[in-house]
This record gives C-alpha cells, sequence and structure tokens, in this order.
C-alpha cells in the first residue's frame, strides 16, 4: 500500500475550512466560549473534539464490521496501557496534521502551543504498558478485530516529583484536571464484580454466596489505525459503589461513615499497582486483578451472545490474550462463568478455555512471577481457588498418567506451591490453561523454556513459540522525530510508515554527504530543544555538542542504573586526575520510576541526584560531564529524549530482560546501542550490523557458569582501583556529606551481600567498552554513518511484524474487510 498522502473520505470533511467550522463550533457550544475569552486548554479541547468525531464513523463502520461478518475477535488483557496523549497520535491516523495546524493558526492558535496542554494518559508505567498501546495501533492498522480490556486509574501509578534528590510520589490528577474528552463513557455497561462470601454445595453444585460486589462501568476509547478505515477499542473498567451515599448515617452527621463504603468500593482503580508492602496493599492488588478481568469476561460473554445461541464455538469466536501474569484470573473466571452461571458441563468448559487462552510471559526472574496465598485467595475468591484446585487435580492426573508418579515432578509443576505459605502459582496456571505461550525475544523464549517454564515445555513443547516485540513507527519515528521523518521522506517516500522494514532503503544514503549533514543538523536540533527543556525545567545547562549518554526506563536493580553510576564516577574522577585531557563531553541523562515500595531503586534515584549535584557544581569539570534526572518520565519525555539520545544504554544483566522496546525505539532515532547480549539486544545486533552496536559483558552463559560458581565479587573490588575509589566515595558519603551513611545499604547490596546482578563483574567491560564509545565519537562522520546503519536496520522491530505473527500463529485470525 502507498501512503502518499492518504485521505479518507466520511461524513465529516477534513479540509481546513472544515476543521475551522467543527473547532469555533465546539468552542462555542461545547466550552461556552468565544475567541476572545478562551484559553488554550479550551482551544485543545475544541480541536480535540473535531478530531475525536472524525473518528467516530471509522470506530461504528468497524464495529458493524466486526457483527456482520462474524470475524473472530482478540481479547487483549493487559493491566497497563501507556498510550501518552492522543491527539497528534488522532492526526496522525486521520492524515490531517497540517491542515488541523493551519486550521488552527488561522484562528490565531499555535497548534504546537497547546499540544502541551493535554496530559498523557496516566494509565501505565512502563514497557509492558507501552508495548500493549503498540499493540493496539498496529491490530487497528491491520484490521484485525479486537478490544483492549483494563483499568480507568484515576490516579495513575502516581506522578514522581524529586524533592531534595529523593521520589516522591503524588496523585497524577490527569482526569480531574480537564476531564478525558477521548473516551465515551458506558453507563448502560455495568457488572457486578463480586468478593468473599463462601461456597454452598448442597444441591450438588457449587454456589458461590454471600458475597459483596463492585460495579464495574465501562469506558471507551478510539483506537484508530493508520492507512485504514479501521478503529478498534480500548474499553476500560471504572469502579462504582452498589450505593452512593448511606442516607441514614448522613441525616444523623456520620458523614465519613456514610461515604464509606462507597470510598472503599472505589478505591479498586484508583491507582496502578497498589503498594502491596502490607496485608491490606496485597489485598487490593488482587481485588484490582479479579476487578478488571471478572468485567471484561462478563462482557465479552455478553458480546459473544448477541450472536451466538450456544458456547460450542466459544473458542473459534474468539481469542482471550493474557499480556503477563496480571490477568491470569480470568482463566477460573471463564470457568465459573460458563459452568456456574451458563450451565456449560466442566469438561467443556476447560476444554474450551484450552483453546481460548494465549499468553505472554515478560520476566525470567522467578520472583517476578506472580503468586498469591492461597489463605487470600480462599477468603477473596473462594469459588477462585475451587476452580484452581481442580485445575490442578485434572493436571498432575494427566501429567501422573504421561509420566508416572514422580513426586519431585509434581512438586515442581504444580499450581500450588506447597513450600513454606502456600501459593498460587499464577504463571504455572497461564501456561497450563494456554494453548500458546509465548517469550518476547529470540533469546528470552529459548532461556524461558530451559528455566522458569522447563518442565512444561518437556510436558506440553507444541505450545511454547516466540514473538520478538516491537514499536509502531507512526509513534516512535513519525511522530517523535518529524524532521527526521521528513528528511526519510524525501529520500524513500512514505510508506516505511505501514511496511517498517522498507526503512532498509536507507542504507545507500549513509554514504551521501548531503543526507549526512541533514541528518547531523536533525539530531543537533532535537538536542537543543531536550537541553531547553532540561534547562527550563531542571536549570542544568547541556552542552549540545556532548554526546547524550540515555539511559530511561523503570528504576530496578537488574536493568543496572547502579552500572551506569559507577561509570559516571569513574569518569569524574578520571577528569579531576587529569583535567590536560581532552575529554569527549558527555551529558547522562536518567529517567524512570522506582516502585513505591522498592527501597533500594529509591536509594538508586538518590544516589542519581546527589552524584549530580556534585558533578554539575564542580567547576574542574564543566561541560565536560554532566548528569540529569528527568522526573515523572512517560511517553511524551519519551517522545522528547529519544530523538536526542546518541547513546542507548540497554544494560541489563545478561538473561534478565526478556525484550526491551526502548532499545529498539532509540535504534530508530539514531542512537548507538552500549549493551549485553540480552533480551532484543541480540537481534538488533543481528539487524544493524556488530560493527555498529557496542556490545559488552557477560553473556547469559557467562553469567550461569558464574552464578553456579563461588562469585566474589569483593575480588573486583579489591583489583580494580578505579572501582574500589568510586565504591568507597559511595560507601563514605563522599556524595553525600551531609549523611555520610546515605548509601551503605548500596555498597553492601554489591560487595557483602552477593551482587546479585553482577555489576561489578561486567564493570571492566563496561568502562573499556565506553572509552570505545568516546573513541568513535571523535570521528563524527564514522559516529553518523553508524548511526544512519541503526536506523536503516531496525525495520523488523516493528509493532505491525509482531501483532502479524500473533494473528496467524496463535490467535489464528484474519483481518476483517472494510
Amino acid at each position: 500500500m502507498s501512503l502518499d498522502k492518504p485521505k479518507h473520505e466520511g461524513f465529516l470533511a477534513s479540509d481546513v475550512e472544515a476543521l475551522k467550522r467543527s473547532i469555533s463550533n465546539n468552542l462555542r457550544y461545547r466550552s461556552g466560549k468565544i475567541p476572545l475569552t478562551a484559553t488554550r486548554g479550551d482551544w485543545l479541547l475544541a480541536a480535540e473534539l473535531a478530531v475525536r468525531n472524525r473518528l467516530v464513523e471509522r470506530w461504528l463502520k468497524s464495529n458493524t464490521a466486526y457483527y456482520e461478518q462474524g470475524s473472530k475477535v482478540v481479547y487483549y488483557l493487559s493491566m497497563e496501557f501507556l498510550i501518552g496523549r492522543t491527539f497528534q497520535n488522532a492526526l496522525e491516523s486521520l492524515d490531517i496534521t497540517e491542515d488541523m495546524r493551519e486550521a488552527l493558526r488561522d484562528l490565531a492558535v499555535d497548534m504546537e502551543e497547546i499540544i502541551n496542554y493535554e496530559p498523557d494518559a496516566a494509565l501505565g508505567n512502563g514497557g509492558l504498558g507501552r508495548l500493549a498501546a503498540c499493540f493496539l495501533d498496529s491490530m487497528a492498522t491491520l484490521n484485525i478485530a479486537n478490544i483492549g480490556y483494563g483499568i480507568r486509574y484515576e490516579y495513575g501509578m502516581f506522578k514522581q516529583e524529586i524533592v531534595d534528590g529523593y521520589q516522591v510520589e503524588t496523585p497524577d490528577y490527569w482526569l480531574l484536571t480537564r476531564g478525558n474528552p477521548w473516551e465515551f463513557p458506558r453507563p448502560e455497561l455495568q457488572y457486578h464484580v463480586r468478593y468473599g462470601g463462601h461456597i454452598d454445595q448442597s444441591g450438588g453444585r457449587a454456589r458461590w454466596v454471600d458475597t459483596h460486589s463492585v460495579l464495574a462501568m465501562a469506558y471507551d476509547t478510539i483506537i484508530p489505525g493508520y492507512g485504514t478505515d479501521c478503529a478498534t477499542t480500548l474499553r476500560l473498567w471504572s469502579a462504582k459503589a452498589t450505593a452512593e451515599i448511606n442516607l441514614s448515617a448522613f441525616n444523623k452527621g456520620n458523614y465519613a461513615g456514610a461515604v464509606e463504603s462507597k470510598n472503599m468500593s472505589e478505591n479498586v482503580t484508583r491507582v496502578l499497582y497498589p503498594d502491596d508492602s502490607t496485608p491490606l496493599g496485597r489485598e487490593l492488588r488482587l481485588m484490582q486483578e479479579y476487578f478488571f478481568v471478572s468485567a471484561s469476561l462478563q462482557d465479552l460473554i455478553r458480546r459473544h451472545q448477541l450472536n451466538n445461541a450456544s458456547f460450542d464455538d466459544l473458542a473459534d469466536k474468539i481469542s482471550i490474550h493474557l499480556n503477563d501474569t496480571h490477568p491470569v484470573l480470568a482463566v477460573p473466571e471463564l470457568i465459573r462463568i460458563l459452568v456456574d452461571v451458563q450451565g456449560v458441563p466442566w469438561a467443556q468448559a476447560w476444554a474450551l478455555a484450552q483453546r481460548i487462552f494465549s499468553y505472554t510471559n515478560h520476566t525470567l526472574m522467578s520472583e517476578a512471577l506472580e503468586t498469591w496465598p492461597v489463605d487470600l485467595l480462599g477468603r477473596v475468591l473462594p469459588r477462585h481457588l475451587m476452580i484452581i484446585f481442580d485445575i490442578n487435580n485434572e493436571f498432575l492426573t494427566m501429567v501422573a498418567q504421561k509420566y508416572g508418579n514422580d513426586n519431585d515432578l509434581m512438586r515442581r509443576i504444580s499450581l500450588i506451591d506447597e513450600a513454606g505459605e502456600r501459593r498460587v502459582r499464577m504463571a504455572y496456571l497461564a501456561v497450563v490453561a494456554s494453548h500458546k505461550i509465548n517469550g518476547v525475544s529470540a533469546l528470552h523464549s529459548e532461556l524461558m523454556k530451559e528455566s522458569i517454564f522447563a518442565d512444561f515445555a518437556r510436558i506440553y513443547p507444541e505450545r511454547f513459540t516466540n514473538v520478538t516485540n516491537g514499536i509502531t513507527p507512526r509513534r516512535w519515528l513519525s511522530q517523535a522525530n518529524p524532521l527526521l521523518s521528513e528528511l526519510i521522506d524525501d529520500r524513500i517516500g512514505r510508506d516505511w510508515r505501514l511496511n517498517f522494514e522498507e526503512i532498509a532503503k536507507l542504507k545507500p544514503y549513509a554514504n551521501n554527504p548531503a543526507f549526512l549533514g541533514s541528518f547531523r543538523a536533525i539530531k543537533r536540533h532535537n538536542k537543543l530543544r531536550l537541553g531547553r527543556w532540561v534547562r527550563n525545567n531542571l536549570s542544568v545547562s547541556l552542552n549540545p555538542d556532548s554526546l547524550f549518554d540515555v539511559q530511561i526506563k523503570r528504576i530496578h536493580e537488574y536493568k543496572r542504573q547502579l552500572l551506569n553510576v559507577l561509570h559516571v564516577i569513574t569518569r569524574y574522577n578520571q577528569i579531576k586526575a587529569n583535567p590536560e585531557v581532552n575529554w569527549v563531553p558527555r551529558s547522562v541523562i536518567f529517567a524512570g520510576k522506582a516502585a513505591s515500595a522498592y527501597q533500594m531503586a529509591k536509594d538508586i534515584i538518590k544516589l542519581i541526584n546527589d552524584v549530580a549535584v556534585k558533578v554539575n557544581n564542580d567547576r574542574d569539570i564543566g561541560d565536560k560531564l554532566k548528569v540529569v534526572f528527568i522526573p515523572n518520565y512517560g511517553v511524551s519525555l519519551a517522545e522528547m529524549i529519544i530523538p536526542a539520545a546518541d547513546l542507548s544504554q540497554q544494560i541489563s544483566m545478561a538473561g534478565t530482560e526478556a525484550s526491551g522496546t526502548g532499545n529498539m525505539k532509540l535504534a530508530a532515532n539514531g542512537a548507538l546501542t552500549i549493551g549485553t547480549l540480552d533480551g532484543a539486544n541480540i537481534e538488533i545486533m543481528e539487524r544493524v550490523g556488530s560493527d555498529n552496536i557496542f556490545i559488552f559483558g557477560n553473556t547469559a552463559e557467562q553469567v550461569a557458569e558464574i552464578k553456579n560458581g563461588n562469585y566474589q565479587p569483593r575480588e573486583y573490588y579489591e583489583r580494580i582501583p578505579e572501582l574500589k575509589q568510586a565504591l568507597d566515595q559511595i560507601r563514605d558519603g563522599f556524595f553525600s556529606p551531609d549523611e555520610p551513611g546515605r548509601f551503605r545499604a548500596i555498597y553492601d547490596s554489591l560487595i557483602n551481600y552477593g551482587d546479585r546482578y553482577l555489576v561489578l563483574a561486567d564493570y571492566e567491560s563496561y568502562v573499556a567498552t565506553q572509552r570505545q564509545v568516546d573513541t568513535l565519537y571523535r570521528q563524527v562522520v564514522r559516529w553518523d554513518v553508524k548511526a544512519i546503519a541503526n536506523v536503516a536496520g531496525v525495520g523488523y522491530f516493528s509493532a505491525d511484524r509482531a501483532i502479524s505473527e500473533y494473528a496467524r500463529d496463535i490467535w489464528e485470525v484474519e483481518p476483517i474487510k472494510l
């Protein structure tokens, strides 16, 4: 398909004059404003509604096609959908960006000024949620009938503020400041989600009784495809109390008690990932996970019954995809609805479930695989615990018949972990219930079969597969980096937006002096833009000619921000000791949130900021080294940071990162990767060329050997003087003179408590590789040639390609015809 300025004609025209009329009418009749009194926020809302109206026709047309064609529908269940801002994405999908800019200009409004009034939708945190958002975009673009199901978080995860270098969590009032003009409330779609109670087995069947319930109400957001008339749905659930207020208590003056039940009920969808460090927090998190899968399952069963008289062909009509373990309670919930509510025999319901469910695993770390205490699950969801026990009994009986009574095997694969506190292994339940289980990079999928699911891979070898993650080039290149996109369009046309493999046509231009000059000028422009933001918001000046060294991701020990910090400290010490050397200037940029209960991650954020204070205020250092931590990282910040990056830090310990997608976004925007052979780094290296990436550190096999041996991190500490100096400075308060012992826990984790993620084992290789980075950065043309090779080499890493593989190999769905 060619994308030379496609136009999608419909009931609402999208030319400049029509847009001006729509915007003016919305300003007057929806906001009650005239241009003289309108704020920038008013203008944005008027423009957003003009765009939304133009999406509705596509949306209704697509929904009609689903029903008329009897299409198999994919239901994508995810706790996170990190969709970011919607306005620009919708303009891109309709291909009316320039028309909208001109229409607003004629109304004396600068589009660039009003865009920033739209908040990021606080519906996710990290890569899991952004992957889900990219996948929804690709499903719509590929005409795949689907609904994304999730939670409408009132306050998101949290808004991250940095106060005196510490992370401080505050509510993200993304909905309260201006509402969400992109969503459609569906008060007619409300479902009771039940908790507690007990099981009554009198009469020969299980009945879940004496429960209390919360109402789940639907809110729909249009997900437009690109280069197509297809638009699909993100349906989010919001918790509502079954009784708004206890009027009797209110009239007696007990105002708090009058709304206590309402507040408790609606807490379920207040925040993403409630702090689970307390018993009440863990219970709320369990309630939250069940809340959204119960509402979603009830809804999809209702949708099925609109066109189908029975459940015999349910597996031919729907596919339910579990994005990680958070939605795995959907398995017993489907069984409960089919057996208890619809009267389907157990054997048929379980057989249907094993054809309907598929599951994506996102971690190799066994401690990150979600489990729930049997006691907690039995108290909150007693019927579901009973169903899980029944599934486990059937599964273990099947295994015993096939492999004999191997008690050790049974212990290892049981859905119930009997060691210590009895716990339900949710990932195991997902594997047993799903007909396909996929990893998200080639390495991850192989390690998954060799480690956490080794026994299951022997029992169900046909179930395991790989689908390497991808990103949407519409958001992460076309929208995030418009100048580079225009340059690419000028050379190879626009079709790469729909067929990202077309980007490979850029390869010959790596040797074109004019192209190289334009490429470098665009990179510098993007660095200046980021530099202005940093100066205005963080009061730090970045040299645009310095190497922008970027690590932007969730703060976690396995992602090894500590390794990056150790290099920063080492570099600082080297500059101090050798000021006469012509150092390559660096601007080291960190961003990411730490989970509110994850103290070590929060200590790492504080360390980064304390190091930044020392480095940035040292006159001997000047512009040779700067360190910044950008707070409240999200999609919109990523769209500004990624196009400015020169170096992409992907430095997790090999064998811990499932895939990564930040590595793909950064490479697509011309950043060179420094990374371990972990996750999708391996596949990036294969496609951009080993000469165009900086690989360091131990491989997954070497990591296993080190961990199986007698790893002594202190040996590295004693042997490498620069490492010892940096660690001693961390330990002794060089960066925290006001509280010398502040970072003792970080030092101990690396030296005395085993250095779990082999930071010290990879330090020498990492620092040596960083010297190679410096050497190359001095050679401007060679660096740019390699940067262009990265842009031209990442076409494989498209979410469209990934979704095509899911549709063909896992969901077995065909595109709808429009």
